[in-house]
């Protein structure tokens, strides 16, 4: 009977208009079906078949069903709602909660974020947002009246804004405005609270205490708990123009990381495969870029390709396409001009001469820095683009070495090719630094070697200082360094006016330690550079000192901002508000002798209870002496507590009070963040020094553990001469147990500049390049290298063309991309360059690889004269020795030959064994040996004899062409 009467409910509730509420059908009127199955029939007949009729006939929607059984209280559930006239939801014809409307206004102004709206102690979802928080946060979603809706804890806020940032979100947290106390005496008590957008998150604007609350609550000395950020978070913005007479491509760069203060730009001319932009991509490694609306297909697949690159999700770039007519120049300038002549800029110690500065730059620039001021203005983070000093170029071709996307992909720079992590990368190997700071220092370091001798000269004093010095100050150093947070990045919140109190006093305490290091340093280290920066430090440092003699250090770890200043001399609206509630105190204190006289208790006092001040405890005995007007606040089976007429008043004027001394608290803690905002760029510079002594003490263990040498810098000269060198990664990587085999090196620019590599498969040939690359930009960077000697003439660049690999997203097959690569080495190349160039010409037919592998090599001997290192499979080009005896010279990787046992039978021909030795030796190989490649990658025996009885026809054949 049960069955049968709930299919009889389910065929009537199909008649009705469904609409998308089916979640809504399960919640609300499957009640009913139960209660139909169990009532008697007289029930049914009466009340429950009459209502489903009435709905059919009527046609209502399921949500107003779902209102008619719910008895119209479904609005009455929120805690917020009212007796107001509501908007109606023009699908379901049901009215929009106060709450609901609030959402809907704020929505509507940011269409494009996701909104956590504060309700009491927690953060709700609404609508579509609600339902993409459910996916990615893994949390339950429900609905609620209109919306869908999720909720998270609001002390867990930073945790999954944090994630849905990662997911590529823009994320925006709506939080109340108003307090319960002094909203009850305002004119708006029965309304809604007001609540707007307080702050937005993208993945590079993860910036302030909600996001890190950590570093104002966790203790000086437990830097470990802080939330530890990726080590960059750029924000990148690409301008384009294209002269249509010159066909010429000019690109805009300007790169921002918000959350330390980092300002790029680069103004540069592009072809067709974006090779320069894609350069400054994988340089940058921005996790955000802006574009226009009507950017080109090319940047946009090329973007496209790099993101879908990343394994991971939350590592890919996010993009934002915004309108184009920012871009223009007039309105781009417009934008930078209103910005650097405002009110802002005069008020910022490093904004002076900012806008005669910026008159200068390239137009393609400004029409990037436009956009950029305006998207950061809508986090509030636009302070950064101040101060127009600390700006540098991105690519500057007189101070460092250039090394294209592509170098920096083949040699594994910062990231394998395996599956793109930093493990197996030279960054890997070198960065043994102990601070965020000095890590973001120590990429830029790696991708961008220096060319000036004296510089590196410099760096290699300070490591080779550091190795082998016995002064105190160096460990002391080195252990202020261990346990210190992500400075950087505090002292540019604290510019952006959030809070840190752990930064503040930590460089406080860092400026006294180094300060008592001061007559070590000056009498114990040799390295100019060294005690330049150890010198500095002290008094850049000094400012920081006495901001933290102003705060009270226990208030400030607490979070507790009425108390947070020590001395109220420089702050009299505070110390008024707090006068005035030590008077409300006193009187109520004083109230307390008439509450006595009327109990006829002495000792009486004031008690608290679950938060509840002021109570006067009455035993339930003598209840009965207790005047009517006194309010009755709890009780137990004991005693009952009051508050007296007069107590009630004045402690609501107390709450008042307290809450409008928070608000003037955080006023006045944002000026004195104002004030502390004026020695950013000194505290900048001061966490720039500390990060220069970390990356010095990183090479330095680098090179203690790895039994590196220090290498010889010329200028003026090409050469790369290396005695025993090794792959840096390589010898890490297999450790103490299977030594690499070291390999000498000698690249003469005005003798033998020229080195053509052959043998066998698999016999160490890449490995080799890649080494004498890698040892060449360590060398320029300033660090200790893995040789025995090593001598290094200044190169400008560094190309290189490896492996073999399509480009389907960008349309371009195999041999396309090997041509590509070397098109832009042959245009690019000086003979101050090294050129690496691994088996060109192996994606097209036979003669017409070794024609163009041929003419390549010819023309980098003949014109461009650069040092190469040529790898080939192609024994022609070994030809080119004999044409230019005084600058070629043939190698190959020594191996030996194990032949099989030789039959009569042709059919039993065998591959050959090969046994590597991964040596370098002078003179050309005469066979790469294929087959014994295919033996250890298992290919089936008949295979390899059929295959090696075919590799003996067929070097017959040649053979009887050439006699």
């Amino acid at each position: 009977n049960v069955a049968k009467d709930s299919a009889v409910l389910i065929c009537l509730l199909s008649h009705f208009r469904w609409g998308n509420k089916w979640k809504l059908l399960c919640v609300r009127i499957l009640p009913w079906i139960i209660f139909s199955a169990t009532c008697s029939n007289t029930l049914k007949v009466v009340f429950v078949l009459p209502l489903l009729c009435m709905l059919c006939t009527q046609g209502l929607t399921l949500s107003q069903f779902a209102k008619a059984v719910s008895g119209g209280s479904g609005a009455g559930n929120s805690q917020e709602s009212s007796s107001e006239t509501s908007a109606t939801n023009r699908r379901t014809k049901s009215i929009y909660t106060p709450l609901e409307q609030q959402f809907l206004e704020i929505k509507a102004q940011y269409k494009d974020v996701l909104l956590c709206v504060e309700c009491g102690y927690k953060y709700r979802f609404f609508g579509q947002d609600a339902e993409i928080a459910a996916k990615e946060l893994n949390i339950f979603c429900h609905i609620d009246h209109n919306f869908m809706t999720a909720s998270i804890p609001a002390h867990r806020l930073f945790v999954h804004v944090r994630r849905l940032v990662s997911q590529g979100y823009k994320v925006g947290v709506v939080k109340q405005t108003e307090t319960s106390a002094l909203k009850a005496v305002g004119a708006n008590k029965s309304s809604l609270f007001t609540r707007q957008l307080t702050a937005l998150y993208t993945k590079s604007t993860l910036v302030g205490e909600d996001m890190n609350p950590l570093l104002k609550l966790g203790e000086l000395e437990d830097a470990e708990d802080v939330v530890v950020d990726a080590p960059n978070s750029y924000l990148m913005c690409l301008s384009e123009s294209f002269n249509k007479k010159t066909k010429e491509l000019t690109l805009g760069i300007v790169a921002v990381q918000p959350s330390t203060g980092d300002v790029m730009l680069d103004c540069f001319q592009d072809g067709p495969t974006r090779s320069e932009l894609e350069a400054r991509v994988l340089r940058v490694q921005p996790v955000e870029v802006l574009v226009p609306s009507d950017v080109s297909l090319e940047t946009e697949r090329l973007l496209r390709s790099i993101a879908s690159a990343s394994i991971q999700t939350g590592d890919r770039i996010r993009t934002e396409k915004r309108d184009c007519s920012q871009f223009d120049f007039p309105n781009a300038l417009k934008t930078v001009t209103d910005f650097y002549s405002g009110p802002s800029a005069g008020t910022d110690p490093g904004g002076s001469g900012s806008l005669s500065s910026l008159m200068s730059m390239d137009s393609a620039v400004i029409c990037c820095l436009g956009p950029v001021i305006q998207y950061l203005t809508e986090f509030n983070l636009e302070r950064v683009l101040l101060c127009t000093s600390s700006f540098r170029r991105l690519s500057c071709e007189e101070e460092g070495v250039m090394l294209s996307a592509t170098t920096m992909r083949n040699l594994e720079i910062l990231c394998n090719q395996t599956d793109g992590t930093v493990k197996g990368s030279l960054l890997w190997v070198l960065d043994h630094t102990q601070t965020p700071f000095g890590k973001r220092l120590m990429k830029k370091w790696v991708t961008q070697p220096l060319k000036c001798a004296t510089d590196i000269q410099a760096r290699q004093d300070a490591v080779a200082e550091v190795l082998s010095s016995e002064s105190s100050a160096l460990p002391s150093v080195r252990a202020l360094l261990r346990r210190l947070p992500d400075l950087e990045r505090g002292i540019c919140s604290i510019y952006h006016k959030k809070e840190f109190y752990l930064i503040i006093s930590t460089l406080s305490r860092l400026g006294t330690e180094l300060q008592a290091l001061v007559p070590v340093v000056q009498s114990q280290l040799s390295s100019a550079l060294l005690k330049d920066l150890l010198l500095a430090l002290p008094t850049l440092l000094a400012p920081s000192q006495s901001f933290v003699h102003l705060l009270n250090e226990n208030a400030a770890k607490a979070g507790d901002k009425t108390q947070l200043f020590s001395d109220l001399t420089e702050f009299p609206v505070i110390r008024e508000r707090k006068d005035e509630i030590e008077a409300v105190l006193s009187q109520i204190l004083e109230h307390r002798r008439e509450v006595r006289l009327i109990l006829k208790n002495p000792s009486l006092d004031y008690v608290t209870v679950s938060g509840q001040e002021f109570l006067i405890e009455v035993k339930n005995s003598m209840v009965s002496s207790v005047p009517g007007d006194w309010v009755k606040i709890s009780s137990t089976k004991a005693v009952s507590r009051f508050h007296t007429p007069y107590i009630a008043e004045r402690h609501k004027r107390l709450l008042q009070l307290r809450e409008q001394l928070v608000i003037d608290c955080n006023r006045e803690w944002i000026s004195f963040l104002q004030y502390f905002g004026e020695y950013y760029h000194v505290m900048r510079k001061a966490v720039c020094h500390l990060a220069t002594l970390d990356c010095f003490f990183s090479l330095a263990d680098v090179a203690r553990q790895g039994n590196y040498c220090r290498p010889v810098v010329l200028d003026g000269e090409r050469q790369i001469v290396i005695k025993e060198g090794r792959h840096p990664v390589i010898d890490v990587l297999m450790g103490e147990q299977d030594q690499y085999v070291p390999n000498d090196t000698s690249l003469q620019g005005n003798g033998r500049r020229v080195m053509i590599i052959t043998g066998p498969n698999m016999g160490g040939k890449s490995s080799y390049i890649r080494q004498v690359a890698l040892i060449t930009i360590m060398a320029q960077m300033g660090s200790m290298v893995p040789a025995q000697e090593a001598r290094v003439g200044i190169v400008d660049a560094i190309y290189t063309r490896m492996g073999a690999s399509d480009n389907i997203a960008r349309g371009r097959s195999t041999f396309m991309e090997e041509l590509l690569e070397a098109s832009e080495i042959m245009c690019r190349a000086t003979s101050q360059s090294l050129v690496i160039m691994d088996e060109l010409g192996r994606g097209t037919s036979t003669h017409d690889g070794i024609a163009i592998a041929y003419a390549a090599l010819e023309f980098f001997i003949r014109d461009v004269k650069s040092l190469t290192l040529f790898v080939t499979h192609y024994p022609p080009l070994c030809e080119l020795e004999s044409l230019f005896p005084q600058h070629v010279g043939n190698y190959h990787m020594a191996f030996l030959l194990n032949e099989p046992d030789r039959h009569t039978d042709l059919e039993e021909v065998s591959p050959e064994f090969i046994t590597f030795l991964y040596q370098l030796t002078e003179g050309a190989a005469a066979r790469s040996y294929g087959l014994n490649v295919a033996r250890l990658a298992e290919i089936p025996e008949p295979i390899l004899r059929t295959a090696a009885l075919k590799s003996k026809e067929l070097e017959a054949v040649v053979n009887t062409r050439k006699r």
